[in-house]
């Protein structure tokens, strides 16, 4: 094997690619309660989930760094490697530029991928790569395919409440207030690195049929040939009534489905009650 995939933390993949032998995570750090945490190493995503629930202050992120990807380059060159990168939108993020800066000191092969996406819609890149290199594609022929997922990935995804957009000033007081009364669910979606309010439904119920009638039509043309990946946070209940809905009418209509977690890095935005789904050909 002579591919090095590494990516940051701002990208959420199923948990069975955490164990593949040619894939490295970057953290980004989570500051909680004014304390720093290596996302996912010093505090799991359902311990930060727990935590940022209870806490009173908003979460935040601090960009990975270029010492953690010149290290990480360095070791991968030193082993023959080829390095591929992966990182979380550079609208979103300084992590890319901390990944380019670092590969630009790196003699060797490397490239750097700007996902435009977040979370599981940066993911889709994470997975897509696993696939191609456990397929034994060519280090030339996944960056092909890589850059065919880059024209077709999108993510959706619902907080189950206002609460921590309202904690974060990304909506106002009285919005935030009205929308838990009447228990309307946002969905927003990212794409090309811009993040939009999509659309506004009543009741779970609405959301996951919502989310799933958005797939089928964004993808008419070419749903035989999509991975779906769907994700959730701590609101289990949520997320059964998601997966049910994406079992009923995708399951046997898309290439491939799995599931991930929602990682710290979404979440301390959106708060840890989310479900979304994403989607690339």
């Amino acid at each position: 094997m002579d591919i090095k995939l590494i990516c940051d933390s701002l990208c959420d993949i199923p948990d069975d690619l955490y164990n593949k032998e040619y894939l490295e995570i970057v953290p980004l750090t989570l500051i909680l309660d004014g304390k720093e945490y290596r996302d996912n190493i010093d505090l799991t995503k359902e311990e930060f989930y727990e935590r940022a629930l209870k806490s009173s202050q908003v979460p935040k992120t601090s960009q990975a760094t270029y010492m953690q990807f010149k290290e990480v380059f360095d070791r991968a060159i030193e082993e023959g490697k080829k390095v591929i990168c992966i990182t979380g939108s550079s609208t979103k993020s300084g992590t890319y530029q901390s990944a380019l800066l670092a590969k630009n000191d790196t003699d060797g092969p490397i490239h750097v991928f700007d996902t435009e996406q977040l979370s599981l819609g940066a993911g889709q890149y994470v997975v897509r790569a696993c696939d191609m290199i456990d397929e034994g594609l060519s280090y030339d022929e996944v960056l092909s395919g890589l850059e065919i997922v880059r024209d077709t990935v999108s993510i959706l995804f619902a907080p189950s409440s206002f609460d921590f957009l309202k904690k974060s000033g990304r909506v106002n007081l009285t919005t935030a207030i009205l929308g838990n009364m009447l228990n309307i669910k946002p969905i927003f979606i990212m794409e090309k690195g811009e993040i939009a309010l999509a659309s506004k439904v009543r009741g779970v119920k609405k959301l996951v049929g919502k989310l799933i009638d958005m797939v089928l039509e964004k993808n008419e043309k070419y749903l035989g040939e999509i991975t779906v990946i769907v994700g959730y946070g701590s609101n289990l209940e949520s997320f059964a009534k998601l997966k049910e809905e994406v079992e009923k009418r995708l399951e046997d209509k898309v290439k491939k489905i799995v599931y991930a977690k929602g990682g710290a890095c979404i979440c301390s935005h959106t708060g840890p009650d989310i479900i979304a789904i994403s989607y690339s050909k």
